[in-house]
């Protein structure tokens, strides 16, 4: 069981990561590519990339001996490049101090090439860096838009139980197993771990190839991050199914239907009534889809005069990129009220 500590203070540092984390993201697929309890779909999955992997991704295996892996890999940034950067700017005496920790159990059977990353090798950083690389385009490059179109379906379903049931009763919901209570986050793992966050802040990230218990990130002066298994349970695949909007899809399945409906028109200032009248529904119907919306910061409400005007947010606008109010307009079923977007309505 991990066990993570709160103060009082420390729920209004929790945060949702905005975008999923290349390398994290790539560990946690090189860690299914080598379990042996992952089942049938897995495992074809994990040995057609064993299989076809290029011998560049050789070294990333190199720093794992015998499952155990640095903590200068647990690589958070957002973008690939600052990512491929990130483990040159630990500082070599703490570098030195994890490759002796993975390798303690068999010290001669560590590589030349790992010998001169012990050393602070310039070269030895880049055959790293390569080899990151080379397992990214591999493995993720195919299916990263996919990847990046679950993370947001993921972040929207967080903000909308934050918004409407709290952080606490989010983060006991996060996962199977997890419990929250007395101000103590409890997660299934088959380990003990007690951590106490202690204001330096929790990050909550999804990962959507890992599929076993949380994992957690506990670094000196910086913020708890917690990884955990957030995916379809299947591989993902570079083919987007024929004939549908996945990112759509999923968007819709987590928000509702109309509560999409009503992110997608608001790129345009709307009244409660006008979209009443554009999604066919009631200024009642309207007026509680676009609380919860409000309340997850997807959208912004102000007064002016009799009238209530809504727009969605920078987050809301970045939920539904490459969407737009047209697209809405012209599906089937759809009143049109074209003629009646400049009238300005009352609630």
């Amino acid at each position: 069981m991990i066990r993570i500590r709160f103060s009082a203070a420390d729920f209004a540092h929790v945060r949702f990561s905005p975008r999923p984390a290349p390398l994290l993201e790539l560990n946690s697929a090189l860690l299914m590519m080598v379990r042996r309890d992952d089942g049938l779909l897995f495992g074809r999955w994990r040995r057609r990339m064993l299989r076809s992997l290029p011998r560049a991704v050789a070294p990333v295996g190199d720093l794992v001996p015998a499952g155990l892996a640095p903590a200068f890999l647990d690589i958070y940034d957002e973008t690939l490049d600052e990512a491929l950067d990130s483990p040159r700017a630990w500082r070599p005496d703490l570098v030195r101090a994890e490759l002796e920790r993975v390798y303690a159990p068999h010290p001669t059977a560590a590589p030349p090439w790992i010998r001169a990353l012990h050393r602070g090798d310039a070269e030895a950083w880049q055959i790293l860096r390569r080899a990151h690389r080379s397992a990214y385009d591999h493995a993720l490059r195919p299916v990263w838009d996919q990847l990046s179109d679950l993370h947001q379906a993921e972040f929207t379903r967080h903000a909308l139980t934050v918004a409407e049931h709290g952080i606490g009763h989010a983060l006991g919901e996060l996962v199977p197993g997890a419990l929250f209570r007395e101000q103590e986050w409890e997660l299934d793992a088959p380990f003990e771990r007690h951590i106490d966050v202690d204001g330096r802040g929790l990050v909550l990230l999804p990962t959507f190839h890992w599929t076993g218990h949380p994992l957690v990130c506990d670094q000196p002066d910086r913020p708890v991050v917690v990884t955990y298994a957030a995916g379809p349970g299947i591989p993902l695949s570079p083919e987007r199914p024929a004939g549908a909007d996945s990112a759509e899809a999923a968007l819709a399945g987590v928000l509702g239907r109309t509560r999409l409906d009503l992110l997608l028109l608001l790129a345009d200032e709307h009244t409660t009534s006008g979209l009443a009248r554009q999604l066919g529904v009631s200024n009642a119907t309207v007026s509680a889809h676009t609380a919860a919306l409000r309340g997850a910061g997807l959208i912004s409400t102000v007064r002016a005069g009799r009238a209530v005007l809504h727009r969605r947010t920078a987050l809301g606008a970045m939920l539904v990129r490459r969407r737009g109010p047209a697209e809405l307009q012209d599906r089937p079923g759809r009143r049109d009220h074209r003629d009646r977007q400049g009238r300005q309505d009352t609630v």
